[in-house]
């Protein structure tokens, strides 16, 4: 951390990671503009990025939150873990909350967009240098937030599963293997009436509105078991 009264004292060492090459030597030539700061050059890789923080000691580090060979998310803990010192900023497209999350985790101080001004990347710059956090208190409390929704996913996931019968289970794995509702009442030896009702039934629980979206949303919350060599008809079920 350079302290704001020293650094007219203090040029700010800056490492950009990068992996396009033309937004990397822009950012150079933006920040080497000004006579405060001291671009140690760009990376374009997480293990390049650890190296260079390892040997340059930067204040300073400007982000991408997808290098070629990992995520920025994946750079930034490395370094955090190591130079808890160094401020972190990510400079990305990518503006999804699990993307701002990842790099918070991962001990960043700031996240801004790529489509930002330059004024505002430089006052980023400086303030991150300062020690300060440039995510706003509304903006952690929605990550915060969000955090929480995903940790929750696996007991939701857990929750809609035991709610399913044996039976409704099963229809779902038929229909996962592209089977329609007549071929699983042959398979299952039951009536055509017996397995609309049984996938009416899995749809409403699932909260799925077709039998696409149900097989979708199970597999996304781990509802379907792998393959494990076909179902065989259980008659005994109802």
């Amino acid at each position: 951390m350079i302290n704001v009264n020293s650094r007219r004292n203090a040029r700010i060492r800056v490492l950009v990671v990068e992996d396009h090459r033309i937004m990397a030597e822009g950012l150079v030539a933006l920040l080497h503009a000004r006579a405060d700061f001291d671009v140690l050059g760009w990376v374009a890789t997480v293990r390049e990025a650890i190296a260079m923080t390892d040997q340059g000691h930067p204040h300073v580090v400007l982000m991408d939150s997808r290098l070629r060979d990992g995520t920025g998310a994946e750079a930034a803990a490395s370094i955090h873990r190591c130079h808890p010192e160094i401020a972190i900023v990510f400079l990305s497209v990518d503006d999804s909350y699990d993307a701002m999350l990842a790099a918070m985790e991962a001990g960043a101080r700031g996240y801004l967009s790529k489509a930002v001004a330059a004024a505002e990347l430089e006052a980023a710059v400086y303030g991150a240098a300062d020690g300060d956090m440039l995510v706003s208190a509304e903006l952690l409390a929605t990550l915060l937030n969000h955090q929480q929704d995903r940790r929750a996913r696996p007991v939701e996931a857990a929750r809609r599963l035991s709610e399913l019968t044996d039976r409704e289970h099963q229809v779902l794995e038929l229909l996962a293997a592209g089977l329609n509702n007549r071929e699983i009442a042959g398979q299952l030896r039951v009536t055509y009436a017996t397995v609309r009702t049984h996938v009416r039934n899995l749809l409403a629980k699932i909260g799925a509105h077709s039998r696409l979206e149900a097989v979708a949303r199970a597999g996304e919350n781990g509802l379907l078991a792998p393959p494990t060599g076909g179902l065989q008809p259980m008659a005994s079920l109802n």
